[in-house]
């Protein structure tokens, strides 16, 4: 069934399939780690018990998810090996190391302090706990860090020399501070905390629909709507730079972003189009009516000049994928802002959301997942043909293993992904529903517990 299809680019899709199931997972983790301390610091101030009902929650959801972002992270770790021995081989001397300071800076951090989270609030005093949880947050933006670091350094490799074909470092301050990290690193970790703005709105709206209306639920809700109202518009700020960056040192992604095949001045913004790479140009364009837009929003000059895919002769990225995909973040994160801002002046107005907001709250639950996703197929199909930009091409680091063993495994991994996935999904809206039962059950037996009679004087 394999046997006429490359084996590159099924390597290169087994390992996006799996660094797409991976991610999903981080993108939480970072995020609600640094709500779980929100909820305590508000428990701490106000003394509201809604507050810890929310973590009670919502500590759960992140023991889960860190649960199965630490087994996928595991096969996708040994598809270096597998699948693509020529990258440890040629760039092992930048990558080992940065991927090992991520498991002894980070990830023991995080594991060794999530069981008091998970289980200590009632064994450990309220400050150890909080400061657990502190640790556990500070730990997975420790984790970011580090990933970051190498996946930037791969996009805009810095700080290194190489030697009989093999990369050695140089200066590890330029390698892990390289041009395009701190970008990368500010997106990401916005992009995180808008997974889980939308996560926690979502499920919370979700509640509010069934009919509980906790304290808990209230909290959680305009927790994750007015977190997503704050986040938005700095990461479109972010975006921007960004952006700008990758003009600088990656103008053929740029290019395949855009749809732009002949470089030149004062270019339109072309909203929608389908890349036609045979003939070089975009079938059933959508131009937008300004003259210039898109050399205004990439170089800040209606003037400015863009580079053409032409300019790229054999080293840029298949057009279709990256052209779409930067497509969708963008829609989703528009979409984001208008529901986010909507949301938040309802809750401030209303102190409650009408059904209709509930319901959209609801169906964008896991829209953080798709714009991260978007993203990041944008940054790593983009990089091609180059598996470190500009020196290692993708090609020259796959493994000799025959297509249709990548083929079987590919099989496999979509079915076991497909079946996790749903029933990450499934359990989610199991705890919300199990949160809402025991909130109903506690109300029911507060209103039936018989109340002291006060005689009147």
């Amino acid at each position: 069934m394999f046997s006429t299809v490359d084996p590159v680019l099924l390597a290169r899709v087994q390992f996006g399939l799996n660094i797409s199931f991976h991610i999903l997972f981080p993108a939480i983790n970072v995020g609600l780690a640094w709500v779980l301390v929100y909820f305590k610091r508000k428990l701490a101030k106000t003394g509201d018990e809604a507050w810890m009902d929310a973590y009670r929650l919502w500590v759960k959801v992140f023991a889960l998810s860190f649960a199965v972002g630490v087994v996928s992270g595991i096969t996708m770790s040994f598809q270096f090996g597998t699948n693509w021995p020529g990258f440890m081989d040629r760039a092992g001397n930048v990558a080992g190391p940065l991927l090992g300071y991520e498991v002894l800076t980070a990830f023991f951090l995080e594991a060794t302090f999530l069981g008091i989270m998970l289980f200590g609030s009632n064994r450990v005093s309220p400050r150890v706990h909080t400061l657990a949880t502190v640790l556990v947050a500070v730990g997975t933006s420790l984790s970011t860090f580090w990933i970051l670091a190498l996946n930037s350094w791969m996009q805009t490799p810095t700080g290194h020399e190489i030697i009989d074909g093999k990369i050695h470092v140089v200066s590890w301050w330029q390698v892990i501070f390289n041009p395009s990290f701190p970008f990368r690193l500010t997106h990401m970790l916005l992009a995180s905390g808008l997974t889980i703005a939308f996560l926690l709105a979502g499920l919370s709206a979700y509640r509010w629909l069934r009919g509980d209306r906790g304290g808990d639920v209230r909290a959680a809700l305009r927790t994750g709507v007015f977190l997503g109202a704050m986040l938005i518009p700095a990461q479109i700020v972010v975006g921007d730079l960004h952006g700008l960056n990758t003009l600088e040192h990656q103008p053929a992604k740029i290019a395949a972003m855009e749809g732009i095949w002949k470089t030149g001045t004062s270019l339109p913004a072309v909203l929608f189009g389908w890349p036609n790479e045979v003939e070089s140009r975009n079938d059933w364009e959508l131009v937008a009516p300004i003259p210039g837009l898109a050399s205004f929003y990439l170089t800040h000059d209606f003037k400015g000049e863009i580079q053409g895919l032409e300019a790229f002769p054999n080293a840029h990225p298949p057009v279709l994928p990256v052209f779409l995909a930067f497509r969708v973040m963008v829609g989703v994160a528009m979409l984001m802002l208008l529901v986010s801002w909507v949301g938040a002046w309802q809750l401030r107005r209303r102190g409650e959301p009408r059904p209709w907001l509930a319901r959209t709250l609801v169906g964008m639950t896991f829209s953080g997942w798709v714009a991260v996703l978007a993203g990041w197929y944008v940054t790593e199909i983009g990089r091609q043909p180059f598996l470190v930009y500009g020196i290692l091409r993708t090609s020259e680091a796959a493994s000799k293993v025959p297509a249709p063993l990548i083929g079987t495994s590919l099989t496999l991994y979509i079915l076991l992904y497909l079946f996790l996935i749903t029933s990450y999904i499934a359990v989610l809206f199991y705890l919300a529903r199990q949160a809402a039962r025991k909130d109903g059950e506690a109300f029911k037996a507060e209103a039936e517990t018989p109340q002291p009679v006060i005689p009147n004087r």
